[in-house]
């Protein structure tokens, strides 16, 4: 499985503009990331606390529904957030491109 998962990262990260991928565990702990550590606890503690939110919105609106994808965007970079059970699974973007 873990060859699974190195390998879907190579093929996300091979896209144009993808700047980095991170997976972070259900504490909010980055398990595996294509950037350098201190970026990955950035991200992972900020988006972990914002895809909580999001899904909190979700539930309050219909409680039969649940967060199946995110999609923050600035100027320079655009982040996809796939929320799953035991996993979240961040892909950074560079808008630019």
């Amino acid at each position: 499985m873990a060859t699974e998962v190195e390998e879907t990262i190579k093929r996300i990260q091979a896209h144009k503009g993808v700047m980095g991928v991170i997976i972070v565990n259900h504490e909010g702990i980055p398990i595996k990331s294509s950037l350098d550590n201190a970026t990955s606890v950035l991200y992972s503690g900020l988006i972990g606390q914002l895809t909580e939110k999001a899904k909190n919105v979700v539930r309050e609106m219909d409680s039969t529904n649940e967060l199946t994808f995110l999609r923050v965007r600035s100027r320079r970079h655009e982040i996809l957030i796939a929320p799953d059970r035991e996993f979240i699974l961040i892909v950074i973007q560079n808008t630019s491109d």
